[in-house]
């Protein structure tokens, strides 16, 4: 039994949550996501929590159990609390700048980089060389962020570069003399 695929899903107070048949809605102070999974998964909403179980234990069943779980736990997460991933840039005269709902970057290119946010997604701007991606659903956020640190992603050398908070880059000793 996948250990993950069997815990229960506990829906806070606010989040509203429908199934119906294959496809699952779920409805918070945040916002609403929908998605569809697997006709083979069995989802059921009783005594406030969402339970996934399989029809049987074929090797396709049981690597869809624990995906379809997590799916719907991060739904119901992203609809109640929301997800947000913060970047840093390293470099000098390294830069993000606001536009509207746009940033732009400036990571020592001969040119700007400006990045629009998909829908349901938003940026903060603590300060030019900190950047933070949120939003609810938690697929959007983590791919937007992957996007924004492959601009300019940090290099071995001097570390120059956007990373993630909190990320460890590996250095690389410079050229040896002699």
């Amino acid at each position: 039994m996948s250990r993950i695929g069997k815990l229960p899903i506990p829906v806070p107070d606010g989040v509203e949550v429908t199934i119906n048949g294959v496809g699952v809605r779920v409805k918070g102070p945040r916002g609403e996501l929908e998605r569809s999974f697997s006709s083979d998964m069995e989802i059921t909403l009783s005594d406030g929590a969402v339970r996934v179980a399989r029809g049987s234990d074929e090797a396709r069943q049981r690597a869809l159990h624990g995906l379809t779980r997590s799916l719907i736990a991060n739904m119901v997460t992203g609809v109640s609390r929301g997800y947000e991933k913060q970047l840093e840039i390293h470099g000098v005269g390294y830069r993000a700048e606001r536009k509207g709902r746009d940033l732009v970057f400036s990571v020592g290119y001969s040119h700007t980089v400006t990045v629009e946010p998909p829908a349901g997604v938003a940026f903060g701007l603590e300060s030019p060389t900190r950047v933070k991606v949120m939003g609810i659903d938690k697929e959007k956020v983590g791919q937007m962020a992957a996007e924004i640190r492959a601009i300019r992603p940090p290099e071995p050398y001097k570390g120059k570069g956007i990373r993630y908070v909190g990320e460890h880059v590996r250095r690389k000793a410079g050229k040896a003399t002699g």
